[in-house]
């Protein structure tokens, strides 16, 4: 496949925005490793995926629907998708995780992938949606402004690239974002920190 018809999966992008090293193993290297963490959020998705759609007044609700988007080479499905009225006048695409609410955007992220994937395949214009947390069980709003929405495409267009090279990056320098990693007992991280030969080589060349 050439890097023109790569796609990438809405979910890397979380991977993608919470480490690119992380993003790089799992989907150049193709090495994965479950925890407890990762379990969990499969199994709340499992039970988020059972249910059918249904209708509540106004709104419809739609799960496990499928999106595209041919521009920015990504797929992928939303858990939930909120359709209010008939015909349709407002989309909110939900998102569910484990864990509770990030300070980071990295959940955010991916659920801006879905609604400019919605945008695109509907053309339309969505201006929010909506993370729902286990801990909290609650919902966090998530407005899509065009800080998010910068953010978003960046993070785009660096998983398309580390694709397109086939490298994977040097670990972060977050110590703490490396502990919580299902992937940290493949990815070494202070073996790489440690290693400083790619430096010393360099230094040979230099004038």
């Amino acid at each position: 496949m050439s890097n023109e018809q790569q796609t990438i999966m809405l979910s890397a992008l979380q991977h993608y925005a919470y480490c690119p090293r992380q993003f790089a193993l799992i989907h150049v290297e193709q090495v994965w490793a479950e925890n407890f963490f990762t379990a969990h959020g499969n199994l709340l998705h499992e039970r988020v995926d059972s249910y059918e759609s249904e209708q509540r007044g106004n709104v419809r609700y739609e799960r496990g629907v499928a999106v595209k988007s041919q521009q920015l080479r990504l797929t992928g499905k939303l858990d939930l998708l909120e359709v209010e009225g008939k015909p349709a006048t407002k989309y909110f695409p939900v998102e569910y995780k484990r864990g509770k609410p990030k300070k980071e955007d990295w959940d955010k992220i991916q659920l801006c992938a879905q609604a400019l994937c919605l945008e695109e395949m509907r053309g339309i214009h969505i201006e929010a949606g909506a993370l729902w947390y286990w801990q909290p069980r609650k919902r966090e709003p998530v407005l899509f402004d065009d800080a998010l929405r910068r953010v978003t495409l960046l993070a785009v267009e660096g998983a398309h690239q580390i694709l397109a090279s086939g490298k994977t990056p040097m670990p972060t320098t977050n110590k703490k974002r490396c502990r919580a990693c299902s992937l940290v007992d493949l990815c070494e991280p202070d073996t790489f920190r440690r290693d400083h030969s790619s430096d010393y080589i360099a230094g040979l060349f230099a004038e």
